[in-house]
């Protein structure tokens, strides 16, 4: 029956419908001016921005291991309670880096952010689900994607006015204000829910494994080039790495419910449009984060934080205003295509920063930027519906957790790979000429990618999306901007009952 105008039900609706999309906003703008604070962070607390990088990737590496289990947690303990756990978490996470004065505390608060963070977004659209159905659905979650390109490309000004005026400590305080009203907004309007047909044992063996491939396998990317790439403490982390993704295949096809359904990687489209996904998050987040850096550096663009944020704008705009052409070409011309496309302009965008030099001024930048902006979000955006719609209904939420763990593995490898060479490049000197080169050779980085992006796109599945589920067109909604998530219900949730 509808809800009439003014009822319990449109009260709650509304409820549920504020508290996802602000929390998600919050998270998101956290997560995407962190790199634009980064130079700030460095020089208060005394360490270097190639320590710092940690800040960014501890945040993508805890987010991966822990997206898929925080929705499984929320339909077994209940949606509603996890997602006030994942609230607090998150103000003491924002209360931790505000109040600490070392690098070591601003990486260890943001690793907390990323369990929080993730299963905010996790239980957020598990709470929408249940609440709204059809068409009520596909709004609702076309606003929560809102919210989050919104958030993301509020977090860079945000960010950067406040350095400004309160110190890079402000967005924090700010945050952990925003989170925390969220909290009895929650616990007043929004009706707790389980799924009472899920098994009740969670994969915690595979959640750990999982850490334990990306976390050294990323040590080795970022110190590889200090330590030597054939030195003994290199190739160990990557034997550790090597083991544990053995161990997590093995793991995964014991358990009753795993963390990963292993028989959906025999889904051609499925892996491909996974990969691809991968590809975007890592592209996107490496790339702003060296830009932030270069924006600021003397050396480099000398802007003010503000500037930096302003700056940034082109990526996200470019992300969004592609949305929605998306859909409507992926039916007509089919996924591959629109992806191949998509691979094909950016890697031309990345391919014209090869050029930079240090007489390059931002207006040479923001076409290239902006060019690569909107590849991306055509590749994405196709990859995240494909993701969902090459499967049954039923397997929904296990291709949408697969996808959305590649999104945090991709930002986590990339950023620590461009990070690295900016860092080595840039190393010991602060001349023009090294920090532009710093970029060049992370634009190199991301032009073989996105050329690998291509290759990909050829070889996946055609794939032609009837674009008449309304979790498929969301998807293609949702960008892969720091801390970005497909929507889609919790991995192998049944009926949901509230409760």
């Amino acid at each position: 029956m509808n809800a009439e105008p003014g009822s319990s039900t449109t009260h709650v609706a509304a409820g549920v419908l504020a508290a996802t999309c602000v929390s998600t906003l919050v998270v998101n703008a956290n997560t995407s001016a962190v790199s634009i604070l980064l130079p700030a962070i460095s020089a208060d607390v005394g360490v270097g921005t190639s320590t710092l990088q940690w800040a960014v990737t501890g945040y993508s590496l805890v987010g991966a291991a822990v997206i898929v289990t925080g929705g499984v947690l929320g339909d077994i303990a209940g949606r509603r309670r996890v997602f006030v756990g994942a609230l607090l978490l998150f103000v003491a996470s924002c209360v931790l880096i505000a109040l600490v004065d070392s690098g070591a505390g601003v990486i260890a608060g943001r690793a907390i952010q990323g369990a929080a963070g993730s299963t905010l977004l996790a239980c957020g659209l598990s709470l929408l689900s249940v609440a709204s159905a059809g068409p009520a659905q596909l709004r609702a979650v076309s606003l929560w994607g809102a919210a989050s390109a919104v958030g993301a490309a509020a977090g860079p000004l945000v960010g950067g006015a406040l350095v400004g005026s309160t110190g890079w400590q402000g967005l924090f305080w700010i945050d952990a204000a925003i989170a925390a009203a969220c909290v009895p907004l929650t616990l007043a309007t929004v009706e707790e829910s389980r799924d009472p047909d899920r098994p009740r044992s969670i994969d915690l063996a595979g959640t750990v494994l999982v850490a334990a491939v990306l976390v050294p396998f990323v040590l080795a990317l970022s110190k590889g080039a200090d330590w030597g790439w054939g030195s003994a403490a290199t190739l160990t982390c990557l034997a550790v790495s090597a083991l544990a993704c053995a161990g997590f295949v093995v793991v995964e096809r014991r358990v009753r419910v795993p963390l990963v359904d292993l028989r959906l990687l025999r889904n051609k489209v499925l892996v491909g449009a996974t990969l691809v996904i991968l590809i975007v998050a890592g592209a996107i987040n490496g790339l702003m984060y060296v830009l932030s850096l270069y924006f600021q550096d003397p050396a480099g663009l000398g802007m003010s934080p503000l500037e930096a944020g302003l700056a940034t704008l082109p990526a996200c705009a470019g992300l969004v205003l592609v949305t929605p052409f998306v859909s409507p070409l992926a039916t007509k011309l089919g996924s591959r295509t629109v992806v191949a496309v998509g691979f094909v302009v950016t890697t031309a965008g990345f391919a014209a920063l090869l050029f930079l030099t240090e007489s390059w001024g931002y207006g040479l930048i923001v076409a290239p930027l902006a060019t690569v902006a909107v590849g991306m979000g055509f590749a994405n955006g196709c990859a995240s519906a494909a993701a969902t719609a090459s499967v049954p209904a039923h397997e929904v939420g296990a291709a949408s957790g697969i996808s959305n763990m590649a999104r945090y593995i991709g930002a986590a490898l990339l950023v620590a790979a461009t990070a690295t060479l900016y860092g080595t490049e840039t190393a010991g000197t602060a001349s023009a000429e090294a920090v532009a080169n710093g970029v060049v050779r992370t634009a190199l980085l991301m032009t073989v990618v996105s050329g690998l992006g291509i290759a990909l796109a050829l070889c996946y599945g055609r794939h032609r999306p009837p674009a008449t589920r309304a979790v498929d067109r969301a998807a293609a909604a949702v960008h892969t901007v720091p801390g970005l998530t497909n929507p889609g219900p919790s991995p192998r949730r049944g009926r949901s009952v509230p409760r």
